[in-house]
């Protein structure tokens, strides 16, 4: 599994793939253009062969001289070992694991724009780190110097049987997935992506292009209409300057974009970071025959971005707390309404303020019958709703109060509800992801009995999941003689469940018992064997803890205990 060449490489349908007398393997185009060759030519290759691993190899004899696992394109498969000097490419990507363990998503191979890295506590400790992909779903990284492998992501399907293929690959888009596929099915499905937006992958959008979404689908625009697509068949490949700022012959202008960010490369210095007020930053901006662009920043620091001419990657979305301003030749044409334009003609502005009061006045009309019409229908159905809401306020106490989630947000995180999962007496389950997690969504057809039977079965899954959690939890607290929430010097500022996790793989087992059991005659494998199954007890995901037989079989001895993962996540995200 894997890409000859690069994603730029010029490939037609007759191109040929060519296995040379003298053992180099080349990739032709139709005019007979070397693409790609192995470089191994005159090594002694006698032989090619694909083994059943999915691993390519040019040999000499019984020497491979040359293979895919150790020249990987975009993809890595099941037993492929990728190492710190290996990398996978596509176009302007790159993905690579560092020397310290970290995983880099990286554009040009200067800007980062995704990691995912271990506790310091490890990474300190690193040689030589490698990442695997096992088959059932679990992306693990190994070092010599770690005592067991660290899973750091796990697929959608984790765990799913021996039929199903899986694969890891860094897509043209630059987003890095897990993909699935059931043997025989002949269908690929995404079971894990490295960013669940899109839209923060640099430079998606190509230049100049800004992305954003259309319902739960990136688009790539261009800022304005003072800008032209490069091509209008594909809009990711970027915009171009109808008119460059250096041949302006007209007043240059600033356009302001509400909820959006720029990024560039080459980024910007510290001595063109400022604090300023948003006007300010776009006033320094415009009197700045340096500045090409600006982004202010409204979450309270008031930083303000100057940016130089180079590579602009824009992204717009309602939730950032961001204004960016761009210089253009001449008045500024935006992309959404023609009343959106400055006019200075006379008639022409007096007619477009008539049109604006029409629009308000109309629309404050609507919003006051429309809230009229809903307090008709409340006063008449209130003896229906009412029941209703007391029945379910003590629904939501005992289920723990679940978290509410706007329509349009789980409309964009199940992709427009597209992948079903399964379908019930009161609704239909979807796939989702919220953050970097997989959730199901149930879509209910109903209201009354449909709303009802679903929060008991949410109630009842937290019930038996969070029984093995606080036992977990109540024998960590009993051993250690702290409760969890509690820290001090003495657990380095941590909680105390991450300190004796930490302390536990040092084997400092005295360092973290009460010392009302240390001053007594206690069997420290006894305790080992006790911490081992609280942290199995206390895993964030509910499907990694045990059942509660399974758990007194291993306090019993009658089950061998496994070392267990941190019970917070030995990974962190950023």
């Amino acid at each position: 599994m894997g890409t000859a060449g690069n994603s730029s490489a010029i490939v037609d349908s007759g191109s040929t793939f060519e296995f040379s007398s003298d053992g180099n393997l080349k990739l032709l185009n139709g005019s007979n253009y070397l693409v790609w060759q192995s470089n191994t030519a005159n090594l002694g290759v006698s032989s090619a062969s694909l083994e059943n691993s999915g691993n390519f190899v040019l040999k000499n004899g019984g020497f491979v001289i040359w293979s895919t696992f150790e020249n990987p394109s975009d993809s890595i498969l099941p037993s492929q070992n990728f190492t710190v000097d290996n990398i996978l490419r596509s176009g302007f990507y790159s993905f690579k694991v560092l020397r310290d363990g970290n995983l880099n998503l990286t554009w040009n191979d200067n800007i980062v724009y995704w990691n995912l890295g271990l506790k310091s506590s490890l990474s300190a400790n690193l040689s030589f780190p490698s990442l695997g992909l096992n088959s059932i779903g679990v992306l693990f990284l190994q070092d010599p110097d770690l005592s067991i492998p660290v899973d750091l992501v796990r697929s959608s399907d984790y765990g799913e049987g021996s039929e199903v293929l899986r694969f890891l690959k860094l897509d043209s888009d630059g987003n890095l997935r897990i993909y699935s596929s059931v043997r025989g099915s002949g269908t690929v499905i995404e079971t894990w992506a490295a960013l669940s937006d899109q839209c923060q992958v640099f430079g998606y959008c190509g230049n100049y292009g800004v992305c954003t979404y259309n319902d739960s689908t990136p688009v790539c625009e261009c800022p304005s209409e003072n800008f032209d697509s490069v091509d209008i068949n594909d809009p990711r490949k970027g915009c171009t300057r109808k008119v460059e700022i250096k041949d302006c012959s007209h007043t240059v202008t600033m356009l302001h974009i509400d909820h959006a960010l720029f990024l560039t490369y080459e980024p910007e210095l510290s001595s063109q970071t400022y604090t300023l007020g948003i006007s300010a930053c776009e006033s320094n901006c415009l009197a700045s025959s340096y500045c090409i662009a600006s982004t202010a920043l409204a979450d309270g620091s008031g930083r303000c971005y100057l940016k130089g001419s180079g590579y602009f990657s824009g992204y717009k979305s309602p939730t950032l707390s961001s204004t960016s301003y761009l210089k253009v030749c001449g008045p500024v044409v935006s992309n959404a309404s023609p009343f959106s334009e400055n006019v200075e003609s006379g008639s022409t502005g007096k007619l477009h303020y008539w049109v604006v009061a029409v629009i308000v006045v109309g629309t404050l009309c609507g919003v006051v019958i429309f809230e009229m019409c809903l307090w008709w229908c409340f006063c008449r159905n209130m003896s229906l709703f009412g029941g209703l809401s007391a029945r379910y306020s003590l629904l939501d106490y005992a289920s723990g109060a679940p978290v509410q989630f706007p329509y349009k947000e789980l409309q964009h995180s199940t992709k427009g509800f597209r992948v079903k999962l399964g379908e019930g007496g009161f609704g239909v389950v979807y796939k989702g992801t919220i953050g970097n997690r997989t959730v199901a969504v149930k879509q209910l057809q109903g209201f009354q009995e449909g709303e009802k039977q679903f929060r008991m079965e949410v109630a009842t899954i937290i019930t038996a999941k969070s029984d093995v959690y606080s036992y977990g939890m109540v024998l960590l607290e009993v051993i250690t003689g702290r409760r969890n929430f509690e820290v001090s010097p003495e657990t380095n500022r941590k909680r105390c469940s991450l300190w004796v996790y930490e302390e536990f793989e040092k084997g400092n087992l005295e360092e973290v018992v009460d010392k009302q059991l240390a001053n007594q005659d206690v069997d420290m494998q006894q305790v080992r064997k006790a911490i081992q199954v609280s942290f199995w007890c206390i895993q964030e995901q509910p499907y990694q803890r045990p059942m509660m037989g399974k758990v007194v079989q291993m306090l019993e001895g009658l089950t061998e205990i496994l070392m267990p993962p941190n019970p917070k996540a030995v990974i962190e995200g950023y």
